[in-house]
């Protein structure tokens, strides 16, 4: 049986890093998604160019829940570590398969087809990793940090969407369209691979936190399937996902839409990490001592309000400070509720905690995340307004905001203080 001794914060560290290496992997495609298109999806027409390989991204949404369910349970039978150490092997082989993939140019339809056998295997294995990376840092934590931890696992996307914004940058400036087209964005995958094995190796020592005895106040206390949080977490996960990946989104929606430069729109990428990664922590330490319904509420009902102006105030300036503006606030708002995460993690009994968490957030991603892109560009295209994202981005959060509404508070201090002021009030 695994070692149960509790985890060091340095062990926690390298799942958390582990995690944002496996995001940088499967979401870089979609900042280099105009070149790739080139690449691959050929066509005298740009948007057909585009909107090809943008479902090639979403293809890779298609799997997620197969490597949910899969990887899931293995995390619940065998153990949180050797389900992320096998994620994190298919994730290398994926990630070397696309970037060393010759042109449509060289190889014809076989281009397109190994592209798409790549996207899925990425989807299998962040897929896969969701759950057993997300159950080790709940039941990692001390119980006063269990917000905190958890909400790791979306800092660290933020920290990915950081590492896949610079790179951008960096090889926007320095290399011409041309280039950048041909080779540039390959780097950006092969900068992932290289730095793959360090996390593997990281991950190998990690503890067990399945077998270990559950110190912390537990929410969820058997084993059957909570479905009302598991669904409203469906919605809640959708409505957050929407957000992400419009966001994300503001880096071809600039460049392709707006017509600003391409260094500019990789830059609004930049900064919507940097507020994923303080913004997301900020929530879950927050939550800690406020309770998570609040922390997921107030915010997306921020979010829902400043989605219009910040769109509309881009639309009509198209400068820089506006793109990095609406980047950063949006960015901030939309990551500060995801403590709704926290929450219907802790709403699941840890002997399925695994697989139901995974299963439930990669069904939300497949359902929306990998579809948003998609729907956005065809958006745009059949009603002619730039304004067509800001409509999606709304829906969503009205969705995600309704279902966090409906959502039960799960902090252990929070229900504590609920059942002392009870038994007080009772004893009165």
């Amino acid at each position: 049986m695994a070692d149960a001794v509790p985890p060091t914060k340095k062990q926690v560290a390298a799942v958390a890093i582990g995690n944002a290496l496996e995001f940088y992997d499967f979401t870089t495609y979609a900042y280099f998604a105009t070149q790739i298109g080139q690449t691959f999806f050929p066509s005298k027409t740009p948007f057909f160019s585009l909107m090809a390989s943008l479902a090639a991204f979403g293809i890779g949404f298609a799997a997620r829940p197969v490597g949910a369910i899969v990887f899931g349970a293995y995390g619940d039978r065998a153990g949180r570590k050797p389900a992320m150490l096998a994620c994190f092997a298919l994730m290398g082989i994926a990630i070397l398969l696309l970037a060393c993939t010759p042109s449509f140019a060289t190889i014809g339809f076989a281009a397109p087809v190994l592209v798409i056998i790549a996207r899925l295997l990425q989807g299998l294995a962040v897929g896969g990793d969701v759950g057993p990376t997300s159950a080790f840092l709940l039941e990692a934590a001390p119980e006063n940090r269990r917000g905190f931890y958890t909400a790791l696992q979306y800092s660290t996307q933020g920290i990915s969407t950081l590492c896949g914004g610079l790179v951008g940058v960096v090889l926007s400036s320095v290399l011409d369209a041309h280039a950048l087209a041909a080779y540039g964005w390959r780097i950006a995958f092969l900068l992932g691979a290289i730095i793959l094995p360090v996390g593997f190796l990281m991950r190998r020592s990690l503890p067990e936190t399945l077998f270990a005895e559950d110190s912390t106040y537990a929410v969820a206390s058997d084993a059957r399937l909570p479905w009302r949080p598991m669904v409203l977490g469906f919605f809640m996960l959708g409505g957050a996902t929407i957000g992400f990946y419009v966001i994300a989104y503001l880096t071809t929606f600039a460049s392709q839409v707006l017509h600003m430069k391409t260094n500019v729109a990789f830059a609004a990428t930049v900064v919507f990490g940097l507020a994923n990664i303080v913004f997301s922590a900020l929530a879950g330490a927050l939550s800690d001592r406020f309770g998570r319904w609040p922390m997921m509420v107030f915010p997306r009902l921020m979010f829902a309000v400043a989605v219009w102006p910040f769109f509309a105030l881009l639309v009509a300036r198209r400068d820089t400070a506006t793109l990095l503006a609406t980047a950063f606030v949006l960015g901030a708002l939309s990551q500060m509720s995801v403590t709704g995460f926290v929450a219907l993690s802790e709403a699941l009994p840890k002997q399925t905690r695994c697989a139901a968490l995974a299963t439930t957030y990669a069904l939300a991603i497949t359902v929306f995340g990998g579809t948003t892109q998609l729907a956005v560009t065809w958006l745009i295209h059949v009603t002619g307004s730039p304004m067509a994202p800001a409509w999606y981005l709304l829906a969503g959060a009205i969705m995600g905001l309704v279902a966090m509404a409906l959502m039960d508070e799960t902090a252990p201090r929070v229900l504590r203080q609920r059942a002392r002021a009870a038994a007080a009030s009772a004893s009165a």
